[in-house]
């Protein structure tokens, strides 16, 4: 089994900015799939951003494009999902999510095999 935990979350004005990660335990993650997703009350859980195993390809969200980053660092076996340019918009519940396997379909949520408990990140106008 692979444990996933948050951290990094806050209240920052628009235009600042967070950086989240993830801790994964349990289980080596280097070759896994990792992805941010987020979800806000009322509203199914959102793609934001997938790494690849090796962290050679990315993808992102149309909304983050640009503002957010996501890395990889699998000595420590964390993942990371810089937030910039932060707007109100971007306020939700931030959740990293892993599974094995190629790249592939990174912004279905349910095909994610593990998550974490989520980290709240909210941006004050």
């Amino acid at each position: 089994q692979v444990q996933l935990v948050e951290s990094g979350g806050g209240l920052v004005q628009a235009g600042g900015s967070l950086r989240l990660s993830c801790e994964a335990s349990g289980r080596t993650c280097s070759s896994y799939v990792m992805a941010w997703f987020r979800q806000t009350p009322g509203k199914e859980r959102e793609f934001v951003a997938g790494i690849s195993g090796g962290g050679a390809r990315e993808r992102y969200a149309d909304s983050v494009q640009g503002r957010f980053t996501i890395s990889r660092d699998n000595a420590k076996n964390t993942f990371y999902l810089p937030l910039n340019s932060l707007k109100p918009d971007d306020t939700a519940i931030y959740y990293c999510a892993g599974r094995p396997g190629l790249f592939g379909d990174v912004t279905t949520a349910h095909i994610f095999d593990y998550w974490g408990q989520g980290t709240q990140v909210t941006v004050s106008s």
